[in-house]
Parts: C-alpha cells; sequence; structure tokens
C-alpha cells in the first residue's frame, strides 16, 4: 500500500529536518507533504532542500492536514506532527495492521523524550483506545477513503485530532500499533509536567462538554513552534 505523510508545520526550522530524514529512513517509499501554516523561519526552505513536496494553508493545524490530506496520492494516510519522531520500523508496522482488511483506522502508542516517571505513565496510558488517549501526537493512520468517509479533519484550531477519531470510533475500532513515536516534551517541560497536564485535560473535558474549539484555542497558546 502506498503511503503519504502528512506533516503540519508552523515555525519548526529546529526540528523539522529530524522528523523529515526520519520519515526517510522508516518509510523510503513514502510519499511526504509539508503543509505549512505561514511559518517565518526556515521550515519551508529546509523541507524543500530535502525534497519534500510542500504546500501553504491557512493558519491552523486542522486546515493545514486537510490542505496536505487534500493533495495526497497514497493509499494510507498518515499525519504526523513536526516535533514527532517514527520508529524506524514504522512502515512495516503500519503495513502489516493495514495488511487486514477490517483495519481502517490506528495510531502509534506514545513516548516522550522526557524520562520523568509522570510522563512515562501517561505514556503507558496511550495503549488503551479512549478520547482521553489517543491525539495526533501519536500520529494517526488512515485509509484514505475511510478518511474521505468521515468527512476528513475539521478546520479547527484545536482538537480537530480527537473529533477525527471520535467520529472513527462510531464506526469502526482504532488500532494500536505495537510500537511507539517520540514527540517533543517542550510544552511539559515550559508549563510544568503535571500542571500541563491537567491544563489539557481541563480544556479536553471542556471541549467534550461543547465548548467550541476556536475559543479553547486562545486559551492554549502556541509554542515558537507549532
Amino acid at each position: 500500500m502506498n503511503i503519504s505523510v502528512i506533516i503540519p508545520t508552523l515555525n519548526e526550522s529546529s526540528r523539522v529536518a529530524q522528523t523529515l530524514i526520519r520519515v526517510r529512513l522508516a518509510m523510503p517509499e513514502a510519499e511526504i507533504i509539508v503543509a505549512d501554516g505561514g511559518s517565518e523561519d526556515d521550515t519551508v526552505a529546509i523541507a524543500r532542500q530535502l525534497g519534500v513536496h510542500t504546500v501553504q494553508a491557512p493558519r491552523g493545524r486542522g486546515r493545514q492536514l486537510a490542505a496536505g490530506a487534500s493533495l495526497a496520492r497514497g493509499q494510507l494516510l498518515l499525519f504526523l506532527h513536526a516535533d514527532t519522531i517514527l520508529p524506524t520500523n514504522a512502515a512495516r508496522i503500519v503495513t502489516d495492521a493495514f495488511a487486514d482488511e477490517h483495519t481502517w483506522v490506528g495510531t502509534f502508542r506514545l513516548q516522550f523524550d522526557d524520562d520523568s516517571r509522570f510522563l512515562r505513565f501517561c505514556s503507558w496510558l496511550t495503549r488503551f483506545d479512549t478520547v482521553f488517549t489517543r491525539f495526533g501526537d501519536q500520529a494517526i493512520v488512515v485509509r484514505k477513503d475511510f478518511y474521505q468517509q468521515l468527512g476528513g479533519f475539521p478546520h479547527w484550531p484545536l482538537f480537530e485530532d480527537v473529533e477525527l477519531l471520535r467520529r472513527a470510533r462510531r464506526l469502526t475500532r482504532v488500532v494500536s500499533f505495537p510500537a511507539a513515536v517520540t514527540t517533543s516534551a517542550r510544552r511539559f517541560q515550559r508549563g510544568g509536567r503535571i500542571r500541563q497536564q491537567v491544563r489539557n485535560a481541563w480544556l479536553l473535558l471542556r471541549f467534550l462538554a461543547g465548548v467550541p474549539p476556536q475559543r479553547l484555542a486562545a486559551e492554549y497558546p502556541a509554542e515558537p513552534s507549532a
């Protein structure tokens, strides 16, 4: 199966090369699309130097992911955050999972580039499929026709991943791949590990209670990089 990797970026010049190089190593046959939301640094230039197709999209992760997916040619779409690193055997893991015709969508498990006991516990929870434990930073992989059936990502600045997976669960099981991606703990390190997780949970609970994601996004300021 052909795989398209879609990466939303915003001022990720310090990290995007590492992410893209690992994608090339882990999935040498994959199509890679960087959907940039108006970076003011060298993010786009770095992606182009590495031979990656780039597209400009309105800022906001939901819009950027949707823009990248609209150009993708792969049968499988892998949505990867710019500060998240795939495991070296990602291609085999994804191919094996989707060899089962009943697999429509899945995510990797999560680990952080921070070895704190609290974040290790949070990572362990990501093997379970709940609205509180599966998010876009775990790299969502979905069959393209199923993604289209779900209506794609909503054009939201926040919780677009939660909404896509919530729609998917109404129709199928969200598979947990037997490997982890490694994502940056920078937001936890800056805001305090436990304090940041409490803040995240409070925002998610309010979203599930019906507060618009646009309103919540104003309370979740972006890092220097997206």
